[in-house]
């Protein structure tokens, strides 16, 4: 049985024990927020809560008091957003509550972000993200590329209905490896295997990696249309970016 007695917040606690169902996400929650310290899991819960004014005052103070900022973004902002990002998915929380909570996010990276750039930290690698064409939801896409800026990516966001020519195109023009692809509906699907046979025939699939997603995609499904990977939900997608990322580098 997963305790719990070892994180401070009763927020954070009350959302694990309600909201996680998945026995590897729970197991996986307590562990990171049982080593954040409280100030940590305070931000986190404060932008679980979608409370912007208190996350930029806490995030504020954390820097004020010589936390580091890669602790800030990772055991409080990132891991934060980890459970939105579960609540989305499982519909526990829907497109207002996510926006209303990246907006909280957002309030504490405008903090952490110059604090980086000054520090000359070099990005993991780009990743190109884009809706698949036909399709026009973007809310979990959006969701995977605040957390992969967060977690030390370069993100070039293609938006929605992102023809495979596009995905192309950004590939060249970028020369980045890492692509994700992200759809809703089951009839768009199909358009990830299409996006994936355009890079074959171009001659650049060797060259990169696909990452899938969306609600209706299965790990088996990303399999059959050729991804390297499938991202659950964001946090996984940032994992997996960076463990393709190391095989890009090869």
């Amino acid at each position: 049985m997963v305790q719990l007695s070892g994180i401070a917040n009763e927020t954070i606690r009350a959302e694990i024990e309600e909201f996680l169902e998945r026995p590897e996400e729970i197991e996986r929650n307590v562990e990171l927020f049982s080593r954040a310290s409280p100030a940590m899991q305070d931000i986190a819960a404060a932008l679980i809560e979608g409370d912007n004014e208190t996350v930029d005052r806490l995030t504020s103070a954390a820097l004020a008091d010589g936390v580091p900022a890669l602790e800030i973004m990772d055991d409080g902002l990132i891991a934060g957003m980890g459970i939105v990002g579960i609540k989305f998915r499982e519909g526990f929380v829907f497109v207002p509550e996510v926006l209303v909570s990246a907006r909280a996010m957002k309030a504490g990276m405008a903090h952490i972000e110059p604090i980086l750039a000054a520090s000359g930290v070099e990005p993991i690698g780009t990743v190109i993200m884009g809706t698949v064409q036909g399709d026009l939801h973007d809310i979990g896409k959006n969701l995977c590329i605040m957390m992969l800026r967060g977690g030390g990516f370069t993100v070039i966001d293609l938006g929605v209905n992102t023809s495979p020519d596009e995905f192309l195109a950004a590939v060249k023009d970028s020369e980045a490896r890492l692509i994700g692809m992200s759809a809703l509906l089951t009839t768009t699907m199909p358009n990830m295997a299409r996006t994936v046979e355009a890079f074959k025939d171009a001659g650049l699939r060797e060259q990169v990696r696909f990452m899938v997603g969306g609600a209706p995609v299965t790990p088996e499904f990303g399999e059959e249309v050729g991804s390297d990977g499938y991202g659950k939900d964001a946090l996984d997608c940032v994992a997996l970016a960076k463990q393709l990322a190391l095989e890009v580098r090869r």
